[in-house]
């Protein structure tokens, strides 16, 4: 593997994070802090007890994968999409650069931003809420399995948007929703028994209950099938990537 092509786009898009501050770090901090006042301190205020947690600390591992869903995916299209919009994707392609190098810069930078993100807004939210996290390991694999394989679902819709509309049609009309729906902030128990059922066909209830588990040890389902439906996950969107860049499938236009 070319370290040299991977660590420049790394690098640059990195950089470009630092070059929009406001918009890559603070927007979605403030964003997600508003959610924690309002949910957390105002309703969660009237809300008894969620199988011992209070509400405002449950809450937080719901807010924290909110962010990570949305900040990971359109972090990733825009990267991708952005050379194809300016017509610069031609020199990256001429480059001596193979496309698992060109998928890995995109991708880890993605990711890399949303991690530190998830970070940032759980040392927030610990200074509302007391916190404590009963598996550090599994809290930080779920964070990390998460932010790449949405960064990897972000690359796709990059490759697949022919204009700036389309980059945010899935974030904002399918994940935020899904996302909401998935149990960030109830728990699907409360839930009547046949809405629980249809709420088992949202992947997103999985990704949040393992990532509140490894805070609480409680969760909707079982941590073992919360991994297994993120590394599903995950091998759907390598394979797809794998699949664009074998037929070339709007690659350059």
């Amino acid at each position: 593997m070319n370290l040299g092509a991977v660590r420049a786009i790394y690098t640059f898009e990195m950089a470009r994070t630092g070059r929009t501050l406001l918009q890559s770090i603070v927007s979605p901090v403030i964003s997600t802090s508003l959610y924690f006042v309002v949910f957390g301190a105002a309703i969660g205020s009237r809300i008894p007890q969620i199988e011992g947690i209070s509400y405002g600390a449950f809450i937080v591992p719901g807010l924290i994968m909110l962010m990570l869903l949305t900040q990971s995916t359109m972090n990733a299209s825009f990267g991708i999409y952005f050379p194809k919009f300016v017509g610069t994707i031609y020199e990256l392609l001429s480059a001596p650069v193979s496309y698992l190098e060109i998928v890995t810069g995109y991708v880890g930078a993605a990711a890399t931003k949303s991690i530190i993100l998830g970070l940032i807004i759980l040392a927030t939210a610990g200074l509302f809420v007391p916190l404590r996290i009963a598996h550090p390991f599994w809290m930080v694999t779920f964070l990390v399995l998460t932010a790449v394989t949405f960064s990897l679902f972000g690359f796709i819709i990059g490759i697949w948007a022919d204009g700036f509309e389309k980059l945010q049609v899935v974030p904002l009309l399918v994940i935020t929703p899904l996302t909401f729906l998935g149990g960030t902030f109830y728990s699907i128990s409360v839930l009547p028994p046949f809405w629980q059922k249809v709420a088992l066909f949202n992947p997103i209830v999985y990704l949040v209950s393992g990532f509140r588990w490894s805070f609480f040890e409680t969760a909707d389902v079982s941590v073992g099938v919360s991994l297994a439906m993120t590394l599903v996950f995950l091998g759907v969107c390598l394979a797809t990537i794998a699949w664009i860049f074998k037929t070339g499938y709007r690659i350059k236009s």
